[in-house]
């Protein structure tokens, strides 16, 4: 395995369109390290490869988020096999998960999967997200749940997966973690934040005592305000460069 974490030449080896997913799959991992959504090397986010194959790329097993460049995202096939020669393998547990996604969802070019401390909390509470906060109206009305069967290396699991996500864009997993897909890293990125964050307010607010819920009728007033679409252009105007100027200086290099 590499040690230097030099992995060539990449960008002069690939398509335009392939080396912008790369740069695009990169940031979202060195995002998810600043917010601190990371999990040592474990927990994945996948990236559709532009083109006639489906191709998706996704982390090399052993590097940190903060470590991870365009340059070294292992591209496989949804067989999850190595496509493009690299170093270090892939985690046979993220293949399962991303693999069933992409295959089903033509919509899903980018996953992202996640086992931070509220979002497992709340997997594992009997009601999941609760409607507390806004973030959490902002994002329930796309969130659907799949009951935990162990560590996912049986391939089996990826048909029931499919089933239970259906057409929503966000899924918890239960007793696990929290996942979100998107057309564009943007739009998976900020369906994730809105996640995230709502089930950190649950949690906090839960700490200090009774809750209160937001009703049904506020609930479908917020879920007219927060249309997939409004939020899409959202994440891709506004949000996601925003976002990259900060990581540009805080975790510069991604796009090597």
């Amino acid at each position: 395995m590499a040690d230097d974490l030099s992995f060539g030449n990449v960008k002069e080896t690939v398509s335009a369109e392939e080396w912008q997913a790369r740069v695009d799959l990169a940031a979202l991992y060195r995002i998810a390290a600043d917010h601190g959504w990371d999990d040592l090397i474990f927990t994945h986010i996948s990236m559709r490869v532009p083109g006639p194959e489906h191709h998706f790329l996704i982390n090399p097993y052993g590097l940190l988020f903060e470590e991870i460049t365009a340059s070294s995202l292992v591209k496989v096939d949804l067989n999850g096999e190595i496509v493009r020669e690299s170093p270090y393998p892939i985690n046979p547990a993220g293949f399962t998960i991303h693999s069933a996604i992409h295959a089903a969802r033509e919509d899903a070019h980018c996953v992202m999967h996640l086992h931070t401390d509220y979002g497992v909390a709340v997997s594992a509470q009997p009601g999941g997200l609760l409607p507390l906060s806004q973030h959490a109206l902002i994002a329930g009305h796309d969130i659907v749940y799949h009951d935990y069967e162990g560590i996912a290396l049986n391939h089996d699991e990826r048909e029931r997966i499919v089933a239970d996500m259906g057409d929503k864009s966000s899924l918890i997993l239960r007793n696990h973690g929290t996942l979100t897909c998107g057309r564009t890293a943007a739009q998976t990125y900020i369906r994730m934040f809105y996640l995230e964050r709502a089930c950190k307010m649950q949690i906090m607010a839960q700490a200090g005592g009774e809750v209160k819920l937001c009703g049904e009728d506020v609930q479908a007033v917020v879920a007219g305000q927060s249309s997939p679409q409004g939020m899409a252009r959202l994440a891709e105007k506004l949000v996601w460069p925003a976002v990259l100027r900060r990581l540009d200086r805080r975790l510069p290099g991604y796009d090597a």
